[in-house]
């Protein structure tokens, strides 16, 4: 039963965060950031995304922009999902380097 909730919650939040992430991006020209997974801790106090950034040259630049951002995008999320849920989690944020590995993969499998 807590894990359906886990579940839903997670992708709320994933929804929402993208959201936010595209209209904050749509000012950085040549960017894109999509949320590609989200954790929700059991308590539903801690929300752990990962995320891919294209071109991932500026992930750690960007990844720093949001660190730095971060009480803004906590408040932005909670004034979207204020009515689902009564506590708004701590937002972690993590690079999803998944795509970049698939491809050093292939390239190596093609040598």
């Amino acid at each position: 039963m807590q894990e359906t909730r886990q579940n839903r919650i997670a992708r709320l939040l994933q929804k929402e965060l993208s959201l936010i992430f595209q209209s904050q991006t749509r000012l950085m020209h040549g960017v894109m950031i999509s949320v590609t997974r989200v954790r929700v801790s059991p308590d539903l106090s801690i929300c752990t995304a990962y995320l891919s950034v294209f071109p991932s040259e500026r992930s750690t630049e960007l990844l720093n922009n949001i660190e730095s951002n971060l009480k803004t995008i906590r408040y932005e999320l909670g004034t979207r999902i204020h009515n689902q849920l009564r506590i708004i989690p701590e937002l972690r944020f993590f690079i999803d380097d998944s795509l970049d590995y698939i491809d050093r993969i292939d390239e190596l499998l093609k040598k």
